[in-house]
């Protein structure tokens, strides 16, 4: 796709990204996962990510056609993992990754794992740690496609997640 570009989202982009948060919530429970059926994420949560700097979106164009919160450090639940993490170093951490119903099927959320790499990297970070569902097979599939590997499961709200990390090795 051409005129693509990755940056951090504004105040104007809340109601964009909260539909494509709908899209993806219904897309999970019309799959039948258990995925963020529990009213997360919401507008709130979005609002926090912006307000605290930590949201980005994939835009085609000038349409935002994807949205993910990064953090570095900031997940105390990956404390808890039970399995083994790959590095016990500082790291990037994603949530809430979604693509616009318009734009599924056209490789988008291999970019944002892509642009989060480089994200990390000019932060002189070298591993992304990341959870889902054990009912969603298509980001495990997309994990396993991106060099991500199982490190053991993390509890969010009570649920069981897989947990996966990357160390970027430079």
């Amino acid at each position: 796709m051409k005129n693509e570009h990755f940056r951090k989202a504004e105040p104007k982009d809340l109601p964009v990204i909260w539909e494509i948060l709908k899209q993806a919530i219904s897309r999970r429970k019309d799959d039948g996962s258990k995925q963020w059926q529990d009213g997360y994420p919401n507008p709130t949560v979005i609002e926090n990510d912006i307000s605290m700097g930590c949201a980005f979106v994939l835009c085609v164009e000038r349409e935002v056609v994807g949205y993910c919160a990064l953090l570095i450090n900031d997940e105390p639940e990956y404390e808890n993992i039970e399995g083994d993490w790959i590095t016990n170093t500082d790291f990037v951490v994603f949530h809430r990754l979604a693509i616009s119903k318009n734009h599924i099927g056209k490789g988008l959320s291999k970019k944002i794992l892509l642009q989060i790499e480089a994200y990390a990297k000019s932060k002189k970070v070298f591993s992304i740690k990341a959870d889902t569902n054990f009912d969603n097979p298509a980001m495990i599939s997309l994990f396993t496609k991106m060099g991500y590997q199982y490190c053991g499961q993390v509890y969010f709200r009570g649920s069981p997640r897989k947990a996966y990390e990357k160390p970027l090795f430079t």
